[in-house]
């Protein structure tokens, strides 16, 4: 008999998506490409210990996430999506990091603002708290698929058209050059994974419960004073995370 897969009760987080994210972790790992379909509900049933219905739920979310689809007469199948790679290195580009896996690379500015320095994001920048930020919110896609959203960040006093340059050009790179920075070089980076809240679903195009990776940077100039604080959010089910030392 196989064992049943935990999953926790009164917790808050509803048992079908409980259920879609192992299910969704089962497809990213591989497990299921031997047949390339998800197991039958009523297997997905005895082993996570709930009725069919709680697993319906569950694969009709992927469905909407466009990870599995259902066959009539054969059961669910997996999309197969190829995950866009995309490495983090000491010159980080979005536009080079993608190279030629997609065909189309855009960008949009969702909106931007003069802001304070937080402590965090003070810090970081090595700015004094309170210091006159650019914030721009920007959505990058591949062929017209949402991979990443961003909250980016840049000292006013040393970048003060930051905001206008990225609208003209569409690129921080080549924002930060018509304003003097000609090149640039990534000291940190840290990455946690988490659920999306509402704006990343609602941006990414995502379905409840879809998981997203942030990408916590710093850039700085080649005489090694910080010129970028950033917040990325990719979307885990489309974009692998490759470190290059």
């Amino acid at each position: 008999m196989a064992l049943k897969k935990v999953v926790e009760r009164q917790t808050g987080v509803a048992l079908w998506r409980q259920i879609a994210d192992r299910i969704r972790l089962s497809i990213s790992n591989g497990d299921y490409d031997a047949t390339g379909m998800v197991p039958p509900e009523t297997v997905l049933a005895q082993e996570f210990g709930v009725n069919r219905h709680t697993v319906r739920s569950a694969l009709a979310a992927l469905g909407e996430e466009g990870l599995v689809h259902a066959v009539q007469g054969r059961g669910t199948m997996i999309t197969r999506k190829d995950r866009v790679s995309y490495p983090i290195s000491r010159r980080t580009r979005f536009s080079q990091g993608l190279g030629r896996q997609v065909k189309e690379i855009g960008t949009r500015l969702l909106g931007h603002a003069e802001v304070p320095a937080s402590g965090e994001i003070a810090a970081a920048l090595a700015v004094s708290p309170g210091s006159p930020l650019t914030e721009l919110r920007t959505v990058s896609s591949g062929d017209g698929r949402p991979l990443s959203m961003s909250f980016s960040y840049f000292p006013v006093d040393r970048f003060p058209r930051m905001a206008e340059e990225y609208s003209r050009l569409g690129s921080i790179t080549k924002a930060l050059a018509a304003q003097g920075l000609d090149d640039y070089v990534r000291v940190s980076t840290e990455i946690v994974a988490r659920h999306a809240d509402a704006d990343e679903l609602s941006q990414l195009k995502l379905s409840p419960g879809a998981i997203v990776m942030e990408a916590q940077s710093v850039n700085v100039d080649l005489d090694g004073k910080p010129v970028e604080f950033s917040r990325t959010r990719f979307a885990a089910d489309r974009m692998k995370l490759r470190i290059e030392t």
